[in-house]
């Protein structure tokens, strides 16, 4: 009797099976190559994924919330705003300070004034007594004028120490120090002003206090 082949399509039947997962795992690097082709950027570089990351557990922490300010708690605020800015706005001590001096303390004065603008050469050194005028601010200007800034800034600087020196009195305010263009030296009855020549000609103070005494001091 003949043998049946039973064996023989037993093994064809296993080696479709084998053709199909070799050609199965042929495949499957093929994909995962054109996967990583289309996921590229616009600079042709592969993208990489964002990692995700798990936020950390806040032990004993309560949530900051924000409470609605009500509509008083802002008109409080703002009247406080408004308050402070007003008040920062408003000098410390409006009025100016009355200073009284003998006759012969404010020559003592005029003349360590005079003394110090002399020491520095200034020039045009002249006197204004406005005692006598009402809506005056002080009783005496005392004028004079300098070639560059730096002149003036020396100036200045001479007839401050010079009063030290002489009479012992400080200034009571000075302003124009960072410009030099025109020092003001403030000792209440008298007021010094230190002039570029070019900016005592455009404000002339000798011109707009016409009716007061003027004395010129010859250097």
């Amino acid at each position: 009797m003949a043998k049946i082949p039973v064996k023989k399509t037993a093994a064809k039947k296993t080696t479709k099976t084998a053709v199909k997962k070799t050609e199965t795992a042929k495949a499957a690097p093929a994909k995962k190559v054109a996967a990583k082709k289309t996921v590229k950027t616009k600079l042709g570089f592969a993208a990489v994924p964002k990692k995700t990351v798990k936020s950390k557990p806040t032990f004993g922490k309560k949530p900051i919330t924000k409470t609605p300010i009500t509509d008083k708690e802002r008109e409080f605020r703002e009247a406080n705003l408004i308050a402070n800015s007003e008040n920062k706005k408003k000098p410390a001590s409006t009025k100016r300070p009355k200073k009284s001096s003998t006759p012969k303390q404010t020559t003592s004065l005029l003349d360590a004034i005079v003394e110090g603008m002399e020491e520095r050469k200034a020039k045009n050194i002249t006197i204004l007594n406005i005692s006598k005028l009402e809506n005056r601010v002080t009783d005496y200007f005392v004028i004079c004028d300098a070639d560059s800034k730096t002149h003036v800034k020396s100036i200045a600087d001479s007839v401050e120490d010079m009063v030290i020196k002489l009479t012992n009195e400080k200034a009571y305010h000075t302003e124009g120090h960072q410009n030099s263009e025109w020092i003001l030296i403030d000792y209440i009855n008298i007021v010094v002003h230190v002039f570029l020549r070019e900016t005592r000609e455009f404000y002339n103070i000798e011109g707009l206090w016409g009716d007061a005494e003027i004395t010129t001091i010859n250097n």
